[in-house]
């Protein structure tokens, strides 16, 4: 009989549980074939807290939570305890680090020989590195059996570059759990009066993320100020150094804005279940722009009408699902919000081809099958090369 397959895959995102959601799918998805071990930070800084490892129930894939140094420099990281895992033999190293940095430079020198190396990258911008980061991406690259793009801007952005265009790629979405990130009108409800509203019917414009420029919250807030004519509510979820000027805005508006920090990812759910149309108004910069947009397909999931800037990896995510308003452009924006408050059917038209691409396009179970696939077609590769 086959053995199965030995997976390993490595993410500093793995010290929150529900970040272990692919890792988890691709352990269920490939029961049998493959045995999936996740290595993850032990306590990591995080955006808005310190983490400290999160287990979860019913995890399928094995989990091995290593120290870490220098976590507070995310791009200089290393992993305590690496070689050690990585001496229990691997048909498929899989590094959700970028290959710049210090973890995917580690990662890259400690894999067996005998491993397919793959690196998962978000990067979408034709940056050029300093030392010493620009010497371990050349280092990452040459290690490297293959790379997955997690967008199709990323794979525009690196499909000719030195060291990638030269090795097997896929263009593969993170995915979003469809079982937590569901339709439920209950936490809807739950949210509403948490804030002190009634569900009555009143339609909800959701943000989703960080109070920071770059997130477009003024594009927003300048579309709202232009539709105060109409019925509506806005929900900013999130944190950053905009909250205070997010807070003064909401005071022009008594009882129609509510301002959400210190949510615990396993609460996203249910405040995206309280929103009707979630925004993600992101504004392109020199340094920036929008690598996925993970808000869109957990909203799309719950069931909310999506609309999005045209930043990045946004217009390929919604697809013909959403809408679409150009970045920066505020008429643009109070046009495309004032048609999807004022009709309800349009809305909830926007909002049902939603819920069907995040069930076929982005599911978990979805996306875990086209990273094993991918793998294994590494690894048979990597094995006929010995």
């Amino acid at each position: 009989m086959t053995r199965p397959r030995r997976l390993l895959t490595i993410a500093h995102s793995y010290v929150v549980a529900t970040n272990r959601r692919l890792a988890h799918a691709m352990a269920v998805a490939g029961a049998g074939e493959w045995e999936v071990t996740a290595v993850a930070p032990a306590r990591y800084p995080g955006d808005l807290r310190p983490v400290e490892f999160e287990a979860m129930e019913g995890e399928a894939c094995r989990v091995v939570p290593l120290p870490v140094r220098f976590a507070g420099r995310p791009h200089a990281m290393l992993y305590g305890g690496l070689r050690r895992v990585m001496r229990e033999g691997w048909d498929v190293v899989h590094c959700w680090q970028e290959p710049f940095t210090a973890p995917g430079a580690q990662t890259a020198a400690l894999a067996p020989k005998s491993a397919a190396l793959v690196f998962s990258t978000f990067q979408n911008l034709p940056k050029r590195y300093p030392p010493p980061f620009a010497q371990m991406e050349r280092y990452a690259m040459r290690r490297a059996d293959g790379w997955i793009a997690f967008g199709r801007t990323v794979e525009e952005t690196l499909r000719d570059r030195a060291g990638y265009r030269d090795r097997p790629r896929r263009v593969i979405s993170p995915g979003v759990d469809v079982e937590r990130f569901r339709p439920d009108p209950t936490s809807r409800r739950e949210v509403l009066r948490s804030i002190g509203w009634e569900d009555d019917g009143t339609p909800v414009v959701g943000y989703l993320g960080r109070f920071v420029p770059e997130k477009g919250i003024d594009t927003l807030m300048r579309a709202l100020d232009r539709i105060r004519d109409l019925p509506w509510r806005a929900l900013f979820v999130g944190g950053g150094p905009r909250e205070a000027d997010v807070r003064r805005w909401g005071e022009r508006f008594p009882g129609r804005v509510g301002v959400v920090t210190g949510v615990r990812h396993d609460a996203v759910p249910d405040h995206l279940n309280a929103m009707d149309v979630l925004c993600a108004p992101s504004l392109t910069t020199a340094a920036w722009r929008e690598q996925f947009g993970r808000m869109l397909v957990e909203a799309m999931a719950c069931g909310v009408a999506v609309l999005g800037s045209d930043s990045g990896e946004i217009p390929h995510v919604v697809g013909g699902a959403g809408r679409i308003a150009p970045e920066g452009d505020v008429d643009a924006w109070t046009a495309a919000l004032r048609g999807l408050l004022a009709d309800r059917a349009i809305r909830d038209g926007v909002a049902a081809r939603g819920l069907e691409r995040a069930r076929t396009e982005f599911a978990l179970d979805v996306v875990a099958r086209r990273h094993l696939d991918f793998f294994a077609g590494l690894a048979d590769a990597r094995g006929r090369g010995r």
